[in-house]
């Protein structure tokens, strides 16, 4: 949802001046806030590109931008987000007032109609801003999803494996990988490096749709049960962005500070001691449970989802 809002407010807009309010908001930002300031400011925005969790928008210089250079230029560096566990993005005008927890401003050049500001707010300062390089994909597809897709990746998320709305994700090489696991099915869900994207919330919800439980052991894993799987994870996935995400607080919000409703689509997820729903339909009995799962937690059917003997996760 970020990456759809920002899209529309920052693609094609000139970087003017950079305020950094809180430097531990680029601390990832090596050369510190001078240097970080000096790679955005005069810089074009030239796509927005997601994978996983991280977020970066590839910079171009804004005179080849300004004077539609062809081929247009290539972008070398990225502004790189990573939004934590409760950073936010919002593109807000000069005439709101100031976030509590703002900590890193941008602004933009002028746009009829659109705010000219882009600010990096972030309570628990888990999150934060970098800018950085760009490198050749491993496979040469894409480096992620974005509205002129180039074989560039974000150094940081170069080891991100691809998530299932990504139009090269691989269901081939996924289940290849997945079956040399030797790991519990919710846990491959949530490795990174295996697939991407997916999340707790949604890993419960894919899992139920699927009527497979958490604890499966992924090299016992049918082909037919992974495509299940991946499909499942595919469809909450677009159902969360059709209803503007999942938000249970004030800090899950995309870029114009509105909330999501999927949470009020959750068929397993939350519902701890409320009737399966799947199996109401069916005229059975069934209570949603839930179970400690890596700091965490997992959330099952114990009729449609039954634990298998085998699973040790």
């Amino acid at each position: 949802m970020v990456r759809r809002g920002l899209v529309n407010w920052v693609r094609g807009r000139t970087v003017t001046a950079v305020e950094v309010l809180d430097s531990r908001s680029i601390r990832r930002h090596a050369l510190g806030a001078g240097d970080f300031v000096g790679n955005l400011q005069g810089a074009t925005v030239a796509d927005v590109v997601r994978r996983g969790k991280f977020l970066w928008m590839p910079l171009v210089d804004s005179t080849a931008a300004r004077d539609n250079q062809e081929p247009p230029p290539v972008p070398e560096v990225a502004l790189m987000a990573h939004l934590g566990m409760s950073g936010q993005l919002l593109m807000q005008g000069p005439g709101v007032p100031d976030e509590k927890h703002l900590k890193v401003r941008v602004l933009l050049s002028t746009r009829d109609g659109m705010p000219d500001q882009l600010r990096f707010v972030d309570q628990r300062i888990f999150g934060g801003l970098f800018v950085t390089a760009l490198v050749p994909t491993d496979d040469g597809g894409p480096g992620g999803l974005a509205e002129s897709p180039l074989p560039l990746i974000a150094a940081e998320a170069a080891h991100i494996a691809r998530d299932p709305l990504d139009p090269s994700f691989s269901f081939d090489l996924f289940y290849q990988r997945l079956r040399k696991r030797k790991t519990g099915l919710k846990r491959a869900l949530l490795d990174q490096g295996l697939v991407s994207g997916i999340g707790n919330i949604y890993a419960d919800e894919a899992l139920w749709r699927a009527r497979l439980h958490y604890a499966r052991p992924t090299d016992t894993l049918r082909r037919t049960e992974a495509r299940r799987v991946m499909d499942s994870a595919r469809d909450v996935m677009l159902d969360a962005l059709a209803a503007g995400g999942t938000s249970f607080d004030s800090l899950y919000v995309n870029v114009n500070g509105a909330s999501g409703y999927f949470d009020r689509s959750l068929n397993a997820y939350g519902r701890q001691g409320q009737a399966c729903k799947r199996c109401a339909a069916a005229g059975i009995q069934s209570i949603i449970r839930r179970d400690q799962f890596m700091n965490r937690s997992s959330h099952t059917c114990p009729v449609c989802q039954p634990r298998p003997r085998n699973g040790r996760w």
